[in-house]
């Protein structure tokens, strides 16, 4: 018998299913931290400055705090609040994926 297996996806979004957070964001912010650059983290991710710029301010707007901290001379780094929400959606994304695969073997007897 083929091994069964779940692959759930965890977006966070407003009440008008506004994405806030999911794995795109995510890997936008881990870029922003790894190139110290929104633009180099932009291009890491094939995609335009613009669009990831406007995906960080949506998620600031909505979650009415400072994601980045952009520095023309230092480079752009996460601001605190934006390690902290990081963080806080690692988490959330660690504890559901226990919780599915719990609930996935129950249900298929794995």
């Amino acid at each position: 018998m083929v091994q069964l297996k779940l692959k759930s996806k965890h977006i966070i979004v407003d009440d008008e299913d506004r994405i806030i957070m999911g794995e795109g964001r995510m890997a936008i912010l881990d870029n922003i931290e790894k190139a110290g650059s929104i633009n180099q983290a932009a291009k890491m991710m094939k995609m335009s400055y613009k669009a990831v710029w406007s995906k960080i301010k949506s998620t600031e707007k909505h979650l009415k705090i400072k994601i980045v901290n952009p520095d023309r001379k230092k480079g752009t780094c996460l601001s605190r609040e934006g390690k902290e929400f990081l963080e806080k959606y690692r988490q959330l994304k660690k504890e559901c994926r226990e919780r599915d695969d719990e609930i996935f073997s129950k249900i298929f007897k794995q």
